[in-house]
């Protein structure tokens, strides 16, 4: 326990918490900027199990946030490089990568035996997918949001309101990180509370970071925080998230990336390109889903198609 000496001290139960969290098996969707902090700040605390989830590859624009990442390893799977990263900084520790786009149904086979599920993905459509399916689970689930300068971690689910409660809507204006710019310490700091919320989940410390937002503005240099224990669900439930395999051909679907926007293909008979007022679509029998990169364009419209009296909408996402 010689490792582990200086944190010990500092836990409710002393050698017996160390324990736990080498018996904890952490679900960490994400292997970017955030998780760039809080996979490294897991693994040196002695999480015993981790699994790291992303499909994506190592481009040079993420290496000034994401810094376990080298210019070597531009073109290679993020999952296969963080575990060779961490490989060797605690061999308490195991790492699992899972190299694939989450979706539902594989989220869903991934979250039994899991401790803890921490969002660090740069997808909207993802956030909510994981605060439903936590909640419903009963899995804590503590998520992170960063843009510019600026963000904050939340701890929901596990017997707190889950993501709906407090963001029932994404705001007109929300952009993505493409669009709005980061900054890597931002990203760090962030990242930081996220695994610090985590460790204290895992630990059961007091007062519990479930029901717990924490804001960051290193612009302006501000910091917030509130609880939203007593949050109720949202009255209107919906969009509702749905994975690229789950799609049918009985569905109608909308691809609104334009047909020069760069990306993976989603589906053969989708409608593609941009639609300037989701809520003229006729509503028929069945399923219509929309589908954009990040899953913010799909959120908007089908928040606008579902208006119309009797349709429901679904949004599926392609990733980055």
């Amino acid at each position: 326990m010689s490792r582990y000496l200086r944190q010990v001290g500092l836990f409710p139960h002393g050698e017996a918490d160390q324990k736990r969290l080498l018996d904890a098996h952490v679900l960490v969707v994400g292997a970017g900027g955030l998780g760039a902090t809080v996979l490294p700040a897991l693994v040196g605390a002695g999480c015993g199990r981790i699994t790291v989830v992303d499909h994506d590859r190592v481009d040079e624009s993420n290496l000034h946030r994401q810094t376990l990442f080298r210019m070597e390893d531009i073109g290679r799977l993020k999952v296969s490089c963080v575990a060779e990263r961490l490989e060797g900084l605690n061999p308490d520790c195991r790492i699992i990568p899972v190299a694939r786009r989450l979706e539902p149904a594989s989220a869903r086979c991934l979250l039994p035996g899991i401790s803890v599920v921490v969002d660090a993905a740069d997808s909207v459509a993802v956030t909510y997918m994981l605060s439903d399916l936590c909640l419903e689970a009963g899995i804590p689930l503590v998520s992170a949001s960063v843009l510019g300068q600026s963000g904050y971690v939340g701890g929901f689910c596990g017997g707190a309101p889950g993501y709906r409660a407090v963001f029932p809507d994404i705001p007109a204006g929300f952009p993505t990180c493409s669009e709005a710019g980061v900054l890597g310490p931002a990203v760090a700091a962030l990242g930081a509370i996220q695994a610090q919320m985590t460790l204290s989940i895992l630990l059961e410390m007091q007062p519990s970071s479930l029901g717990q937002i924490i804001s960051l503005d290193l612009e302006h240099w501000r910091s917030s925080s509130f609880r939203f224990d007593g949050a109720p669900a949202p009255e209107e439930e919906g969009p509702f998230i749905l994975g690229l395999e789950e799609i049918t051909e009985a569905d109608r679907v909308f691809d609104l990336r334009s047909r020069d926007e760069k990306g993976p293909a989603s589906v053969e008979w989708a409608v593609r390109g941009p639609i300037e007022r989701p809520e003229m679509l006729d509503v028929e029998a069945g399923r219509t889903v929309f589908i954009c990169a990040s899953g913010l364009r799909a959120w908007r419209a089908a928040k606008r198609f579902s208006g119309q009296s009797g349709a429901v909408a679904f949004i599926a996402t392609t990733g980055r």
